[in-house]
């Protein structure tokens, strides 16, 4: 990896100014090491510091520019002080890439509700925090600024003990084409849906019989690093050409 230079902010990735949360495993890791890769200054954001300092110290060995901020998406607090902290480390926000999320799925039957709330807390209160945290930063800036959500093709077509999961992942859909629409010509909207990836979506599923369906699913998963590179296709873009919605799935997943 070569070192990073300072870039407009505009197309291309050399430069730009990234947020990404859940960055600490998963898509999010696999994001922050490709945009690094191409010259992104990366900010990542996620619960579990030691994962994200290690990440970090990774970039940096290679060349890159990163920080980290602890960041639970659900505190509204901790959006505002990620997008605090790509400002002040290095004088603008080019990006917030809203990755974060969690898979706890089960029969409605299992009455889960706190995982229900939580689901909903991290995949639609989370994306409005940051929406809250980033678009009157975009305003101000000459250049805009862009948002990156990663949703789920789980908002195209539910299955049984994805019930809740797949309602929030349609929310984060609508919510993230409602902001398109207003954004306005200086800001960018883009969301990545991907289908079953090699994460840790499938670890902490109770159910025994939903866990054997979704463990048979994973040996046919895609890796990380595929819906990353849908990420970055998304924001290397012209400023002029706005990618609304990619899909990404295992040729596999019906």
């Amino acid at each position: 990896m070569t070192a990073v230079r300072q870039g407009s902010g505009t197309d291309g990735i050399r430069g730009k100014v990234v947020a990404i949360t859940g960055a600490g495993s998963g898509i999010g890791a696999a994001t922050a090491r490709l945009l690094a890769e191409g010259g992104a200054r990366v900010v990542l954001a996620g619960r579990r510091e030691d994962r994200l300092a290690d990440l970090v110290g990774e970039l940096v060995a290679e060349g890159g520019e990163a920080v980290y901020s602890v960041c639970d998406v659900t505190r509204r607090q901790d959006l505002a002080a990620l997008v605090a902290t790509a400002r002040e480390r290095f004088g603008r926000l080019d990006v917030l890439v809203g990755n974060a999320g969690i898979g706890r799925v089960a029969p409605l039957d299992d009455l889960p509700v706190d995982d229900w709330e939580a689901m909903i807390d991290v995949h639609v209160k989370g994306l409005l925090y940051g929406i809250a945290a980033a678009l009157p930063v975009f305003r101000e800036q000459p250049e805009g600024g862009q948002f990156v959500h990663t949703v789920s093709t789980a908002a195209y077509r539910t299955v049984p003990g994805q019930v809740v999961y797949s309602a929030s992942k349609t929310a984060a859909r609508t919510l993230t084409e409602g902001l398109r629409q207003e954004a306005g010509p200086s800001i960018r909207v883009s969301m990545v849906s991907p289908g079953f990836v090699a994460t840790e979506f499938a670890d902490h599923v109770k159910d025994p019989a939903l866990r054997e369906r979704l463990e048979e699913m994973k040996r046919k998963a895609i890796p990380p690093e595929a819906v990353a590179r849908a990420i970055r296709f998304a924001i290397e873009q012209p400023r002029e050409v706005d990618v609304n919605e990619i899909v990404v799935r295992p040729t596999a997943q019906q």
